[in-house]
């Protein structure tokens, strides 16, 4: 095992065959994220979503996707570019990650590719014991969905983070308020094949408890850009809370702690999901802008 990777692995202590496979997956992200900034990439983008918080801010759940945005719309651009930095930089601490660019059937803004790997085999590569990997079967392909916003609305700020393994980097990171915005335009809006993504609920609730301030601003021009709010009126702090009111009274808090319960390890902290609860949480939120 390389000795970066034995470090990264260190903090894990994985106990199961699915901790073992989370480790995996987020040392690649780290690994991945660190091809991309070698390749100049965040001199284009910056990293948003969940696993950005999670990687970045120390979010206490599992993340599975790595999201970015362009920081300016450029229609031209070009995720291939990066594919061949990403395979070569996995590849110098061991990890043999295939990237698969992936055809878009519709229109869209959004560029995306896989990392993939076959799990037994990178399990071996982190060393995981004979015990876990039978349990693995052997076709199983492990996946990382790398995503791109080419047409990113505007409204929104940066700052430079940085990550000390396999080696000190940097990457360019949407700031917190305007991460919150993004996470309040998924909760409010967010249609995923009817069901409830709790992973979002769940992350308002840790914004709501570490980073309670949100860039009203960035979230109005989210909602322009989606057709969700249009007109001269500004959103203002009273439309978002009433927004989110009715989004809270509308949730299936159920399907919401059934999404998210495999993606934490303390599942106690679901038993205070209710409607009261995240009406609670959304009085703590502070907007700023607009």
């Amino acid at each position: 095992m390389h000795e970066a990777v034995a470090r990264m692995l260190a903090k894990y202590e994985p106990k199961s065959v699915d901790d073992s496979v989370r480790a995996l997956r987020e040392i690649i992200q780290e690994v991945a994220l660190l091809g991309l900034w070698r390749a100049k990439f965040f001199e284009h983008a910056a990293f948003y979503g969940g696993t950005a918080l999670r990687i970045l801010y120390g979010l206490d759940r599992f993340s599975e996707d790595l999201d970015f945005s362009l920081l300016t719309p450029v229609p031209e651009f070009n995720l291939a570019r990066y594919t061949a930095s990403l395979e070569e930089e996995l590849l110098a601490f061991g990890f043999n990650v295939r990237v698969e660019m992936v055809d878009k059937t519709a229109e869209s803004a959004v560029q995306s590719a896989f990392l993939k790997a076959n799990t037994r085999n990178e399990l071996l590569v982190i060393e995981a014991g004979e015990d876990l990997m039978g349990q693995v079967a052997a076709g199983q392909v492990l996946k990382v969905k790398i995503e791109v916003d080419t047409d990113p609305p505007p409204g929104f700020s940066t700052q430079t983070r940085y990550l000390l393994h396999p080696i000190p980097f940097a990457v360019r990171s949407y700031s917190l308020p305007d991460l919150f915005a993004g996470k309040m335009h998924a909760v409010l809006f967010r249609r995923w094949k009817n069901r409830v993504k709790g992973r979002d609920w769940y992350d308002l609730v840790w914004y709501a408890a570490n980073h309670p301030h949100l860039n009203l601003t960035h979230l109005e021009q989210r909602m322009r850009q989606t057709g969700h709010w249009d007109g001269d009126n500004r959103l203002s702090s009273a439309d978002f809370t009433r927004l989110l009111r009715e989004a809270i009274d509308r949730l299936d808090v159920n399907q919401a702690r059934n999404d998210v319960a495999p993606f934490i390890k303390d599942q106690q902290v679901l038993a205070l999901w209710s409607h009261e609860f995240f009406q609670d949480v959304a009085g703590r939120i502070q907007t700023v802008g607009n």
